[in-house]
């Protein structure tokens, strides 16, 4: 591409292939094709505006732009600085190309890429096996200020582009990283032709970095030129927060009034900046913040069930304790105990020339405030290194990491080589009873059922790492079982059917086995044994039901002892009891006797002296003793009826005109007579 500064316009222009080992001249060559018409200059790149001499020069800080002017950023606003790179019409100052031999890996001193308008595309080369080497290289980032603050958020920035490969035989794409000019490391390849897709890479280090794309047409050690059809084109490259970048937009932030009017500051870490009046507020609890567009309450984010928030509001995180209710009681469970990092190793798997390696998974499960404690780090460069001088390892701090172990006697080296460290879950998602949580399934039946009807507690994480394999990243769940045998920390242990933890490459599970992970003990987990009464004393023990499903928590009660009654002493009551009453009885019985005696004699005495009266009356003749009769005969009373017969007799032998009637016997021993 060639383009005019006095017109504004550019040109295809054609020129030979460097080296050129090809013939212009001979019978039969071809020639290099007409250049093509001048067009208008396509716009600059975003944060870049024209010039009078058509060069692209980057808007001032505080402006934007969409390639064209540069425009001051709208009061309450801040320009969002990085690179965006989407047009190719001359290499960035920033980037360079070369090209490095694929034989004995010397650099050439040639063109790797060429600008093509809306792309970059790799040259031919001396040969097919050659890398075309194209590097990006930021000086350093600016996050913001709540990134900043987040020591367990690594994401400092992120690099973005847009890419495509077109082969015809074996090609590869690489694309490395490299820390404050150390060598690069690889990060992600692409074999094959692969269509036009996006890859983002997560920088998680605020230091000068450095971005490589290489590209090799075939790994093949031959020289001469075969596959020059075969290319690799990138499209666009986003950088964010770059340091002394520029703008292509300006985004919302908060508002520090100053003598000058106002300014934008930074709001604390865990607060949104609320669009409409630029003032900073308080995430609501147990939510998270989405640190690189704090914009809104809609920015802060709930935790997933089992988990809380930090003070930062940064990230999610279990605190060791978890609680469920069941249909017969709540169970609490507390995982102090499984707080600290384990590791576990896979079964071994060997290479195709039979040598021994295995998998080597290390796991912090909760607590620590969210810090993630696992380290898995690459030390191969350390080895190689003599004692004394320092190298540069490459390491990852996860909840859950794996790395390729090689063992000692396979290396020749005192220790086991450490490499390829990958992130298996940085993020927690939530903790759950349940088997599936957010599209992330724990099957069951990867490990042997549980057979003690204690529910097992799923932790579910979610790593980052994005590769063409997995495509939404990588995944991890850890099955946290009771197991009543197994004493803290207890057992890891890997699915029988996958030994490496994972069955697909993308999705990696666990079972932790442990007395630990049993729910805290309840008075709903012992019951009282309440002993005979003996001497006078009763004793109530209480033991653990059988088999102990608990671990911790509450402690049995401490025994009981209470004064008891035997049987013989409620027996002997029982007899004075009913001696008493019978006496009672007795008595009751002869006091009425004897007050009815009286009450008889009483009326008697009464009976007579009105008897005695009636004799007195003239009309009473009857009274005296008439001729005929018996003078010895003497009137006696009777006193055969009973008592209650008598009281009867009292009560009911009264005749209508008021008087008693009194049954009278002579003493002849004739009929009685009513008186």
């Amino acid at each position: 591409m060639s383009h005019s500064s006095l017109s504004h316009q550019t040109q295809l222009m054609y020129k030979w292939a460097q080296p050129k080992i090809c013939g212009e001249d001979l019978k039969g060559a071809v020639k290099l094709p007409a250049s093509g018409v001048k067009t208008h200059c396509p716009p600059c790149n975003p944060g870049f505006s024209k010039t009078n001499n058509s060069a692209c020069e980057p808007c001032p800080y505080g402006s934007y732009s969409n390639g064209s002017d540069c425009t001051h950023c709208p009061a309450g606003t801040e320009p969002a600085v990085g690179f965006e790179y989407k047009w190719w019409n001359t290499l960035p100052s920033n980037m360079e190309t070369t090209v490095l031999s694929g034989i004995n890996f010397e650099y050439k001193g040639m063109t790797g890429w060429e600008v093509a308008g809306d792309h970059i595309y790799t040259a031919v080369g001396a040969s097919d096996n050659d890398f075309m080497i194209l590097t990006l290289v930021v000086p350093g980032f600016r996050p913001p200020q709540s990134v900043m603050a987040d020591t367990e958020n690594k994401e400092v920035a992120r690099i973005t582009f847009v890419f495509e490969t077109i082969c015809s035989v074996n090609c590869e794409l690489y694309f490395m990283v490299g820390v404050n000019s150390r060598t690069n490391t690889p990060v992600e390849t692409w074999k094959g032709s692969k269509g036009k897709q996006s890859y983002t890479y997560i920088i998680e280090e605020n230091a000068t970095m450095s971005f490589t794309w290489a590209f090799q047409r075939t790994t093949f050690h031959e020289t001469g030129r075969k596959y020059t059809n075969d290319v690799a084109k990138i499209y666009s490259i986003n950088v964010t927060n770059v340091m002394d970048g520029v703008a292509s937009y300006c985004r919302p932030c908060a508002l520090e009034a100053s003598d000058m009017g106002s300014s934008c500051t930074a709001c604390p870490a865990g607060y949104y900046i609320d669009r409409d009046s630029g003032t900073c507020h308080s995430c609501p609890p147990n939510t998270i913040l989405k640190a690189h567009q704090p914009y809104g309450i809609q920015a802060c984010m709930p935790c997933g069930p089992g988990t809380k928030s930090n003070k930062i509001h940064s990230l999610c995180y279990n605190d060791c304790t978890f609680s469920i209710s069941t249909p017969t009681r709540v169970l609490d469970y507390n995982f102090l105990a499984l707080a600290k990092t384990v590791s576990l190793a896979g079964g071994p798997s060997f290479t195709s020339k039979g040598l021994k390696y295995f998998h080597h998974f290390t796991l912090s499960l909760c607590g620590n405030q969210g810090k993630k404690m696992s380290v898995c780090a690459d030390n191969v460069t350390d080895l190689r290194i003599p004692e004394g001088e320092s190298g540069f390892s490459k390491s990852i701090t996860a909840y859950i990491c794996q790395a390729v172990i090689i063992p000692p006697e396979v290396t020749g080296y005192k220790a086991g080589v450490s490499s390829q460290p990958v992130s298996l879950a940085d993020r927690l998602i939530g903790v759950t009873t349940d088997m599936t949580l957010d599209g992330i399934t724990s099957p069951a039946e990867l490990f042997h059922p549980e057979s003690l009807g204690i529910p097992d507690v799923i932790f579910f994480y979610r790593s980052s790492d994005v590769t063409q394999s997995c495509s939404s990243g990588r995944s991890a769940t850890v099955r946290v079982r009771c197991s009543p045998l197994k004493p803290a920390p207890g057992s890891l242990s890997l699915p029988s059917t996958c030994s490496d933890g994972t069955c697909d490459g993308c999705n990696f599970h666990f079972l932790w086995e442990s007395v630990a992970a049993c729910p805290l003990c309840s008075p709903a987990d012992y019951h009282a044994i309440v002993s005979s009464c003996v001497a006078g004393i009763q004793k109530t023990t209480y033991v653990w039901r059988e088999p102990k499903l608990c671990a911790g928590g509450i402690s049995l009660p401490e025994q009981r002892v209470t004064i008891c009654k035997t049987i013989d002493f409620w027996l002997k009551v029982g007899i004075s009891a009913g001696t008493c009453t019978a006496i009672l009885l007795t008595v009751l019985t002869c006091y009425f006797w004897k007050k009815n005696q009286k009450l008889e004699y009483k009326y008697s005495k009464l009976v007579m002296n009105a008897t005695l009266k009636d004799c007195d009356l003239p009309a009473a003749d009857s009274c005296a003793i008439m001729e005929g009769e018996d003078v010895e005969d003497d009137l006696i009373f009777t006193s055969k009826k009973s008592l209650f017969g008598k009281i009867r007799s009292f009560t009911s032998k009264r005749t209508p005109d008021g008087f008693d009637s009194v049954p009278l016997k002579t003493s002849s021993g004739g009929p009685d007579m009513d008186l």
